[in-house]
Formats: structure tokens, sequence, C-alpha cells
């Protein structure tokens, strides 16, 4: 048995195989690639003989699963598997498995650290101090007494929830499904756009979600809101958004996921955008993320191996 680590996982090499070692014992052989690539054939070569491969957000196409003859399982060090050829693997009888919940404290926390750059214009404080100067035009808001809308109420919404409510937040929620213990006011979507001070969204990008915060759901935003997108870029449309911030139809965005994975270009709209923060991605990428989704990730190769797979997609 043979398993491929077809990628770097953001953790330091001799303890990454330390816990892969750890986990799995002698039964498999294990193989680390400690560099990235997106050539398909470069991909295929890596993982041609592996009955297991771990991967993390490296986009997977349909070819490069084809070529893997011999995979059964592939164990995804991420919570999204949208960048995976699922069509492939299901085609091929491969096993997805994903590392949900490894980073929800992380983004949740920037969540909040970019609201908060944003409220209380930290980046014109930096300059300012830095270029002797004071706090004239940058008096910032504060969170208390804010209504913050969470669409999608999964590990990482509810998180948000709890910490908007520690905050001093009235929280509103839209969910396809409910949870009793998070403090929240379930609304509909259209309530939360038009009610909420600030909207949070935590949504997966699939068919339902491409598209839900168009232009018809922000032109009911009201005109101090501020809109953050930390789970996936396509959830939003851009333009839309851009043209509500250009206008000042809303106060401001927090922006972590684009349409494709960062780089992004320097001509992408929002990158002139009035009133934003953004980041390239980075929202799941804190040091203790990336050691919880290593261990996740081989947990779910060694429970494959011992017939009690988890975390299967």
């Amino acid at each position: 048995m043979k398993l491929v680590i077809i990628e770097p996982l953001g953790v330091e090499r001799d303890r990454l195989l330390h816990m892969a070692h750890s986990a799995l014992k002698d039964s498999v052989e294990i193989v680390y690639y400690d560099t990235k690539t997106t050539d398909t054939e470069e991909l295929i070569e890596r993982g041609k003989d592996a009955e297991i491969i771990v991967t993390a957000n490296n986009p997977i196409n349909e070819q490069v699963i084809h070529g893997w003859r011999r995979l059964k399982l592939l164990s995804v060090a991420f919570t999204g598997i949208d960048h995976i050829a699922r069509d492939a693997c299901d085609q091929n009888g491969v096993m997805v498995c994903n590392c949900a919940g490894y980073s929800t404290a992380a983004v949740s926390d920037l969540v909040f650290g970019m609201l908060i750059m944003l409220y209380r214009n930290l980046a014109a404080c930096d300059r300012e101090a830095r270029n002797e100067g004071t706090k004239d035009g940058l008096i910032g808001c504060e969170l208390e007494g804010k209504k913050f809308g969470v669409i999608g109420t999964g590990a990482i919404g509810s998180r948000v929830a709890e910490i908007a409510a520690a905050f001093g937040c009235q929280v509103l929620a839209y969910s396809r499904s409910r949870k009793e213990t998070v403090p929240v006011q379930y609304v509909s979507l259209d309530e939360l756009m038009a009610e909420s001070d600030i909207i949070s969204i935590h949504v997966p990008s699939n068919s339902e979600t491409r598209g839900l915060i168009g232009a018809e759901k922000i032109a009911k935003m009201k005109s101090n809101a501020v809109l953050i997108n930390t789970a996936r870029g396509p959830v939003i449309d851009s333009q839309a958004l851009v043209d509500a911030l250009n206008s000042e139809k809303i106060a401001g965005a927090c922006i972590d996921v684009f349409e494709t994975e960062p780089p992004i270009s320097k001509s992408h709209p929002l990158v002139t955008a009035k009133n934003t923060v953004l980041a390239p991605h980075v929202a799941f990428a804190s040091r203790e993320a990336m050691i919880k989704r290593a261990v996740i990730a081989f947990e779910n190769a060694a429970k494959y191996l011992n017939g009690t797979p988890q975390n299967v997609m």
C-alpha cells in the first residue's frame, strides 16, 4: 500500500512525516512531495502508483484522476472539495474524504480581524502613526449593538455567530438547516440582507449558492452595511458588489476569496473598489490549522484502512 502526499501541507517536513507514520504505523509506504505543481502530467506521475493520495487545495482535474489508476482514497486536506473532479472520482470508485473543522477557529478569527480593520480604519491609523499623523478623520465604529447577519450556520458560521454575540451584537442568521444551540434569530435571506449592519457569508460553493449574493440581494443592504466573504468567491457577484461599493450604496466589504484562487489580477475590480479590506485566501491558513488538517488527513487514511472511513464526502 502506497500513500503519496502530493503537495506541501504547511507543516515542516520532519514533523509532517512523523505525524503520518504515527497515524499509519508501518502499514503503508509514504512518499512526500515538498513542492506544489499544477501541471497535469507531473501530478499524474507523482500519484500513478498510489492507492491513497493526500492533497490540499491544489486543483485536481478529471485527467489527473483518470491517470491515478490505482487510487482508492483521496484525502483532501481542505474543507471544500469543489476543486476536485468529483465525477471522475465517482466513475473510478475513488472515495473522497475532507478535513472538515480544521479551520473553524482560523476563519472565524479572520472574519473579525478584517471587520475590525475596516471598522477602526487600522490601515490608515498605521500610516498616520508612522507619519506624524493624528486620529483626525479616523473615528471608527463599534461592533456592540450592531445587527450581525450570518449566512450559513455550519461549524464556522456558528462560531462566528457566537463571537458576534460576545461582542454584543444581535445575531440574525439564514441557513438551510437550523441549530437551536446557536445564539441567533433565524430569518429569511431577504430579511437578513435588509436588516443587518454586518453580513458574513459561510456557505459552500455549489449549484445552489453560486451567485447567491447578486445585485438584487446587495440592493437590499443598508447604506452603512459591511459584507464579509471568507467562504467561496463564486457565492458573490463581484461586479455587483463593486458597483455598490463605488456608488456608496453600502459602506464596505472584507473579501478573502475570489472567483479564482489568488494571485488575482491587478485589474480585478475589487482591487480598486472603495472601502475594502482584501486578503489572498488566507482565512484558513494559521499554523495551528495546518497541523489540525494534517492530523485529520492522515486519520482519514488510517480509518479507511481499518474499514471505518470518516469524513466521506
